[in-house]
Parts: C-alpha cells; sequence; structure tokens
C-alpha cells in the first residue's frame, strides 16, 4: 500500500482528494492547520468524514511548523506527496499579506527542504491561474509567460513555482505544479462566490457583483480536478536526455524533472451567466448590487488544458449548470434550508 501526504487534507479539494486516493487504495495522512479563515465548522466535518476511512490519518498543525515536515517525512517516507495547503484568496492577501508569507512560501521551503532529505517519488504541488496575472491573451497556456502577478497571493504562489523548479533541478526531485482555475462544488469554501451568491439568495439579500457584471471565469467542478490531479499522480516528470528537446506544448522544464499543468474547464463563462445558474437551482432572482473591479483581481480566465490531456487523456467536462445545482442541493441540506 503506497502513502500519500496531503496538506491542507480538510480543505475543500484536500477533502475530495483525500476520499477519492482512499478509495483508490492509498494509504493518507492528511495534515490541515485548521485555521479559522473560514468557518472551522467546516473543515472539521470534512476531517471527521475523512477518519473514518481506515487507512487516513490526521495531523493538525502548520505546515510550515519548524521540523514538523521533516519529522513527518523521516517517519512516515511517503511514496507521493500532494501539497494543497496554503492562505487562499485574493482580497484577503491585501488585509493580511503575512499570513501568505508564513504559510505559502515558508511552508512550501519546509516541505522542500523534507523532500530533499527523503525524496517521494512524485511531488504534486497546487499552484492558481492568478500566476498568470495581468496575461491578456487566452485561453492561457503553461508555455506562456507569467512574470506580472496582481496580488500578493498570486505572488506567491508563483514563487512556490520558481522555489520547486530549483529543488527539482538541485536534487532531481520529481514536481508537477498544477494551476486551478475556480475551483467550485458540494463542501465550498464560504468566501468564495457561489457561496456567498447562494447564502444571500436564500436570504432574500442582494449580492454584491464587481467589475458591473464583466467578469468571466474557467469555473472548475471540483469532482473534475481531483480526477485531474488524480491522473496526474501517475504522470511523473523526468529529466531530458543530452540533445533531447522538449515537445511543442509542454512546458517541462529542459534543465529539471518539472512541469507547470493547467486544469480548468476550458471554457470561460460570463459571471452572469453563473448567477443564473444559482437563480435556476434557487428558484428565486438575485438582488444584484453592480460595483467596480476590485484592486488585484483579473477580469477573466481561461484555460488551455491540451497538455493535461496529452499527459493523462483527460479533460473535465461539467458544465456550470450541473455543478452550481449540485452545490446548491448540498448548500440546503446542509444548512437545513
Amino acid at each position: 500500500m503506497k502513502t500519500v501526504l496531503v496538506t491542507g487534507s480538510a480543505g475543500f479539494i484536500g477533502y475530495y482528494l483525500c476520499t477519492r486516493l482512499l478509495e483508490d487504495g492509498f494509504r493518507v495522512i492528511g495534515l490541515d492547520a485548521m485555521t479559522d479563515y473560514y468557518d472551522v465548522r467546516l473543515k472539521e466535518r470534512r476531517q471527521q468524514m475523512l477518519l473514518q476511512h481506515e487507512h487516513f490519518s490526521a495531523i493538525n498543525d502548520r505546515v510550515e511548523a519548524p521540523d514538523l515536515l521533516m519529522s513527518l517525512f523521516k517517519s512516515e517516507k511517503p511514496d507521493f506527496v500532494i501539497h494543497l495547503a496554503a492562505q487562499a484568496g485574493v482580497r484577503y492577501s491585501i488585509e493580511a499579506p503575512r499570513s501568505y508569507l508564513e504559510s505559502n512560501i515558508c511552508g512550501t521551503f519546509e516541505l522542500l527542504e523534507a523532500a530533499r532529505a527523503f525524496p517521494p517519488e512524485h511531488m504534486l504541488l497546487a499552484s492558481t491561474s492568478s500566476a498568470y496575472g495581468a496575461n491578456t491573451e487566452m485561453p492561457y497556456t503553461e508555455t506562456d509567460k507569467a512574470d506580472h502577478q496582481m496580488s500578493f497571493y498570486a505572488a506567491t504562489k508563483k514563487a512556490t513555482e520558481s522555489m520547486a523548479h530549483s529543488y527539482a533541478h538541485l536534487y532531481d526531485l520529481p514536481v508537477t505544479m498544477f494551476r486551478f482555475f475556480t475551483v467550485y462544488g458540494p463542501w465550498g469554501r464560504p468566501d468564495m462566490a457561489l457561496f456567498k451568491f447562494t447564502k444571500a439568495i436564500l436570504e432574500g439579500n442582494p449580492i454584491d457583483v464587481y467589475n458591473f457584471g464583466n467578469m468571466k471565469r474557467d469555473f472548475t467542478y471540483v469532482e473534475d480536478l481531483v480526477q485531474g490531479i488524480r491522473l496526474l499522480l501517475e504522470a511523473v516528470p523526468v529529466c531530458l536526455e543530452e540533445g533531447e528537446k522538449v515537445s511543442e506544448g509542454d512546458s517541462l522544464s529542459p534543465v529539471a524533472p518539472w512541469r507547470v499543468v493547467n486544469i480548468g474547464n476550458s471554457t470561460s463563462v460570463q459571471l452572469t451567466e453563473f448567477i443564473e445558474a444559482i437563480e435556476t437551482a434557487t428558484g428565486k432572482k438575485a438582488e444584484r448590487n453592480l460595483m467596480p473591479i476590485q484592486p488585484g483581481d483579473v477580469p477573466a480566465t481561461w484555460a488551455n488544458a491540451d497538455l493535461l490531456h496529452t499527459l493523462t487523456g483527460y479533460r473535465p467536462k461539467t458544465t456550470v449548470q450541473d455543478g452550481v445545482a449540485s452545490f446548491v442541493d448540498w448548500y440546503r441540506e446542509y444548512y437545513r434550508v
């Protein structure tokens, strides 16, 4: 039985990923700080469900805690590592930037140092579509330059990509970075638009619609994302042979077993269409409070997921209408509304 260390295991994506890995016969060690960035009760409930599996164990601590990961790698020697733990949120990074420095930068450093001492077969580290920053040419492709991040959150995630590349090069550590695109679904985060909009609409309150509704996002259903991560676990990057060239469209480094992969739905959906899907699922119309775009935000995202398909044969496929309906069903059941 192979062992997978999943950081951020009680988070939205972490919960789904751990569940999938357990179903596939892995032993899973979950590490989560259970921070109060949003309602801890959601994280506690997710962790409780995971603990029903005999092959899941939980450690509640911070990834940036000195020597924690080193000790964990030494004792458990995980075969695979999937690093999801991070301080999330574009807007909160303006209010509390130090938490992003500590969790995202220092936490990733602790992970890389532990992996250098006790190398796993493959490490997969979460990045974000926000790393593309001010890029306007779409859909975003992994080989595009991404040098102009527009929030400190995005800057820390782009920094972790570079940090991981340096360790991959220096110590021959196979690393796949994956860039998420607006992940949503049941058990989702309360700070995300879908959760906020659904809550407000069901309570009869107005919703804040930024950039006057002129926003587009590549909304990616959480189970589609997890399927992509699961398949990428087997797609271990390897160093090029001398004289070998990187294939066209591949983000594989010419000097390290490292690549970055988009996981998105390959569709850029207007925010107004997303709201209409919530209205349909709830059976209620939204009162819209139109507002300017917020600092650090980007008006659109759109993933080119061809590399994911090339590596795994898979493309995310859940429509916004189906995904939103699943979330609203969960929300109504969980909150009894």
